[in-house]
């Protein structure tokens, strides 16, 4: 089983929370929080790509260089 995604070069985890009965994670290895979350792993897999997109597309708009991972 592979606990980590891969999408534009940025890496994010993937846990899941019995309890709540939902996949979350986190983009790793930049200081920014980017967090996602679904109840099924192809909804987590898509809120993870959205997630960095947005990010990439927030820092485009305020003129912000996009962090890099320091785990690439």
């Amino acid at each position: 089983m592979k606990n980590i995604m891969e999408y534009k070069d940025y890496l994010g985890s993937v846990e899941f929370s019995e309890e709540d009965e939902m996949f979350f994670g986190r983009v790793l290895g930049i200081h920014s929080l980017i967090s996602y979350e679904d109840d099924n792993a192809k909804g987590l897999i898509s809120d993870f790509h959205n997630s960095v997109d947005e990010y990439l597309k927030w820092c485009e708009g305020e003129e912000r260089k996009a962090e890099k991972a320091y785990n690439r």
